[in-house]
């Protein structure tokens, strides 16, 4: 396992610990609308925590394969690219993230994404889909308080635990690689 998918798993607990504040505030409230930001905070929280496990996943990845060249040009150039296209990779989408992982690992990890009841098509979708809620999440805010919820609390369960899934195939594709 490695260091970025160990880090996945504290920083995914973030995102469980905000959706059992929003069962014990949805439980004890009386009256009035369900504490609806707390879902779309553990949405951002959990495709947050998803970006730093493919950044992270990905360096590490890149310092484990340059090691033998340490010191020379070529790893300079390597590393120095690297940290370029870091500053400007965000929302890992799957082509984002297959393509990243190409340029850098030589690897189409996206290839490696199917698990029972998901094949590979489909969870490219997912990720993509929940990519999209996590945009509205982030730049619309809920004006119209009578309006339906961006996700549900069932929704979120099912993105936890999609994020996990997927973290953790993408792991063991990579340790298979190397």
């Amino acid at each position: 396992m490695s260091l970025a998918y160990e880090n996945f798993k504290i920083a995914i607990n973030d995102s469980e610990q905000i959706l059992r504040a929003y069962d014990q505030l949805n439980k004890e409230r009386k009256e009035g609308r369900d504490p609806e930001e707390l879902k779309r905070a553990a949405l951002i929280m959990t495709l947050t925590a998803w970006e730093t496990y493919v950044e992270d996943r990905v360096k590490e990845e890149v310092n484990a394969r340059l090691r033998a060249l340490d010191g020379s040009q070529i790893a300079a150039y390597v590393q120095k690219q690297l940290e370029k296209d870091l500053k400007t990779f965000h929302t890992p989408n799957s082509q984002k993230t297959k393509h990243f992982f190409e340029d850098f690992v030589g690897t189409d990890v996206t290839a490696h994404w199917s698990w029972p009841n998901h094949d590979v098509e489909e969870v490219r979708a997912k990720l993509n889909g929940w990519i999209k809620k996590r945009g509205d999440a982030v730049h619309r805010s809920i004006t119209d308080k009578q309006s339906s919820h961006l996700v549900s609390r069932d929704d979120m369960k099912k993105c936890v635990n999609f994020f996990k899934k997927l973290v953790e195939v993408t792991d063991e594709a990579l340790e298979r690689e190397v």
